[in-house]
């Protein structure tokens, strides 16, 4: 067959400013008396409070913030900016106990290879939102997401709030099965000013932010700002690219004392060549710089000669070395790349209508234009050249609105809402036709594209989510906080194919149906104890379900990416399902002037597991989509962070997670034995070490990351192995006074110090059941990176 591309709550990681006993006090007194006003003034544009300089070094904490709900992670934007410009906020976020994101590139910017695990948690598991706004499902084929790089400029992320476990039921996502990621834009500054960041580094980096804030408008303090981000570079291995542009805009109106409207909008434009997947077969027989050809010397002579050699034709030749590997003709195509322009826009409303009662509401949408295309040997073009470009081309239109009450009565803190969002996505794979070798150019995949030769296969998908909760949070002392809530979950999918040419995609149909994931109570309940000042109680229980993903032909664990047979036999069999569990966690939290510590521990009860995998050989894989049945998982967390000097914090951190599938898998003649076996991409083991220093205007840190083996293969024949990661960052601030700059900053970081060579992200053409499989890609090699930042 042809080969075709698969194109905790309770832990809380707090900033260190002044003390940080004193500060959480506070916050938990002011929370305490009234749950939601907080919050409130951090995302609706109030002025800010007074500015506390840091008397030690910003790091990782376990100081508890008491919330409405739940305690979760916050991580801000002085812990962002200690990356390097441009990073994946996720990446940041990892740092955190439990936390696992890979990608193929040093700043987490390639959105086919980002992959984001938050205790066993896929990134298709987890809520995301922006200032309220659903960024859907997180993964790189899904129809009705926005991976949250395309959604915000790093710059420009305030803050995450990260609930683990247990997600809140606030959230307005349909995947929400372990957690939520809220991330939250900055607000525009009340003083007229300007920003600049420009970064340069390893293969050729030229990283550019530019921010220009109004100031206050008016007496009320109305404000806006607009950035603008350039992320260029090369590929550190084989050629070609990786460039993107980014457009945000913040408005924010105050309406009287209490009460706020702002808009948000984005413009994202990425273009990006992306790095070849490899197998271990490539691995070992290739090495580790194997990629694709464009870009480098003869590169399309080199990809159609190997494409003549596949097809026994006369002048085929295959590069020195690659005869090798048992699949030599997947190792390199002539180019694989992604282009991506969206829009997103929303609208924040907050009105404080009594003492006691506030109203939320968001309305928003998304148009997104996809494309994703590589170079196959495995069909003839029209005049003859024995390859073609195939590409995956989709339009994608959503949008929708939620809308919340939060009442405030005796001890109680009274919240109810609900959550709508209508979806059309339409896609299809069209053929192209590439040149005769010497008689004129490969078709860009990036650029203007010709007329196609033909239709591969097209679908159109349309969806209805409905969301509804309602939630208490009672305390009876102010030292304890009880939580019920629950949420009710309606989700309608329906898609059809308007294109299948057979003889390309194997079937004599696409997946067209209707599916509905329905669940009227899913509850939640959680309490938290502080006591004797320093220390704190906490226990969470919820059951949550996860809606059938929306993805295409072969892009993913979905129903629809199905033949129509196939999706047939399974609603006749009752295989499709959609995926639940139950979460359980507890923790204790210590909080000291010297000693922060944590212990948390949780269990996790999965049903109906829905997973892409493959089958057969790897020169010849069947992809399809498996219900896997249940997974058991229990882990636990240990945090550490030691402030033994000023300005000196050593913060330590590990995570054991054993999350095993419940039942062998049976397909026709052969039974996998799944059964036991560690689930795959996500490790038994990590550990994380942070040792960061400040004096006076200078900082510094290190970080250590291992990452233990993770199954590569279903029944855990095939380990991807363990490696350590090291980086490092120094900052100098200048401060203010130098010319026309009130800020000038010096920075420098090291990616990968130990020039380490590792497998980062696996599975993105799906797993196997057994054995090798094309579907992971390598990290990046070490990398420099020196960055100054100006204000103006």
């Amino acid at each position: 067959m042809k080969k075709i591309r698969i194109l905790p709550a309770f832990y809380t990681l707090l900033l260190a400013t002044s003390s940080h006993a004193a500060w959480a006090e506070k916050r938990h007194k002011a929370d305490t008396a009234h749950p939601a006003a907080s919050s409130h003034r951090m995302d609706q544009g109030m002025r800010p409070a007074r500015r506390v300089v840091a008397a030690r070094p910003e790091t990782f904490s376990v100081v508890g913030l008491r919330k409405a709900r739940a305690t979760s992670v916050v991580v801000g934007q002085d812990l962002i900016a200690k990356s390097v410009p441009g990073t994946n906020p996720l990446k940041v976020l990892a740092q955190m106990p439990g936390v696992m994101f890979q990608s193929d590139d040093p700043q987490g910017l390639d959105t086919w290879s980002n992959q984001f695990y938050m205790h066993g948690f896929f990134q298709n598991q987890i809520g995301m939102t922006l200032d309220g706004i659903p960024l859907g499902d997180q993964e790189f084929h899904s129809m009705n997401g926005l991976n949250s790089v395309a959604a915000i400029s790093s710059e420009n992320v305030a803050r995450m709030d990260a609930t683990m476990s247990a997600g809140a039921e606030d959230t307005a996502s349909t995947s929400n099965l372990g957690g939520a990621v809220a991330f939250h834009s900055s607000d525009p500054s009340h003083k007229m000013g300007a920003k600049i960041v420009q970064t340069f580094g390893s293969n050729n980096t030229f990283h550019t932010y530019l921010r220009g804030d109004s100031g206050d408008l008016d007496a009320q303090g109305s404000r806006f700002y607009m950035s603008y981000l350039r992320n260029d570079m090369d590929k550190w291995k084989g050629g070609a690219n990786q460039f993107s542009q980014q457009v945000n805009a913040k408005f924010v109106q105050p309406v009287g004392e209490s009460s706020s409207v702002s808009a948000y909008f984005d413009w994202t434009d990425f273009e990006l060549y992306n790095y070849q997947d490899m197998s271990f077969d490539m691995l070992k027989n290739g090495g580790y710089d194997i990629d694709n050809f464009i870009g480098t010397p003869n590169g399309y002579a080199k990809a159609y000669r190997s494409a003549l050699s596949l097809n026994g034709l006369p002048g085929g030749a295959l590069p020195p070395g690659y005869t090798k590997m048992s699949d030599p003709w997947d190792a390199s195509y002539y180019d694989g790349a992604t282009l991506e322009r969206d829009y997103l826009g929303g609208m924040n409303f907050h009105f404080l209508l009594t003492d006691r009662l506030s109203w939320d509401s968001v309305i928003y949408g998304h148009g997104q234009y996809m494309r994703g295309t590589w170079a196959s040997p495995y069909m003839s073009s029209p005049n003859g050249a024995p390859l073609f470009d195939q590409m995956t081309l989709q339009h994608s239109q959503r949008g929708g609105f939620t809308t919340a009450l939060h009442y405030d009565v005796a001890h109680n803190h009274i919240s109810t809402g609900i959550w709508y969002e209508g979806l059309h996505t339409d896609i299809g794979r069209w053929a192209f036709q590439e040149p005769l070798l010497g008689q004129g150019s490969p078709v860009n995949s990036l650029g203007s594209l010709p007329a196609p030769f033909a239709r591969l296969w097209r679908e159109q998908i349309n969806s209805n989510s409905f969301t509804g909760f309602a939630e208490d949070t009672y305390s009876p002392l102010s030292n304890l906080a009880l939580h019920f809530g629950f949420r009710a979950l309606l989700q309608t999918a329906r898609a059809g194919d308007t294109q299948n040419l057979q003889s390309y995609t194997g079937t004599n149909a696409l997946a067209s149906g209707s599916i509905t994931t329905a669940k009227a109570f899913l509850p939640h309940i959680s309490a938290d104890w502080h006591f004797l000042r320093q220390h704190e109680a906490f226990f969470d229980i919820t059951e949550n379900v996860k809606s059938y993903p929306i993805a295409a032909y072969k892009q993913g664990a979905s129903p629809f990416a199905l033949s129509q047979s196939t999706f047939d036999q399974l609603q006749k069999q009752g295989g499709l399902k959609p995926e639940t569990d139950w979460n359980y966690a507890v923790g204790y939290r210590f909080t000291d002037r010297l000693v922060q510590a944590s212990l948390y521990a949780y269990h996790t009860d999965f049903k109906n597991r829905l997973q892409q995998i493959t089958s057969g050989t790897i020169v010849n894989p069947v992809s399809t989509v498996a219900n896997v049945g249940g997974v058991t998982m229990n882990g636990i967390d240990a945090g550490l962070t030691v402030t033994p000097l000023r300005g000196l914090s050593i913060y330590n951190s590990v995570s054991y997670n054993h999350a095993t599938y419940d039942d062998n898998l049976a397909e026709p003649g052969i039974v996998y034995h799944l059964k036991g076996q560690q689930v795959v991409s996500y490790p038994r083991l990590m550990y994380k070490n942070s040792l960061s220093y400040t004096w006076r205007n200078f900082d510094a840190h290190f970080d250590t990351t291992y990452m233990g083996t993770r199954n590569f293969s279903y029944t855990g024949d095939m380990k991807v192995p363990h490696y350590w990661l090291e980086s490092l960052g120094a900052r100098y601030h200048l401060g203010r006074g130098y010319g026309v700059a009130r800020d000038l900053t010096f920075e420098f970081n090291v990616y990968n110090l130990t020039n380490v060579k590792y497998i980062s992200t696996m599975g993105e053409n799906g797993l196997p059941m057994t054995g090798d499989y094309q579907s992971f890609l390598v990290g990046a090699p070490r990398q420099f990176f020196g960055t100054i930042r100006a204000g103006f």
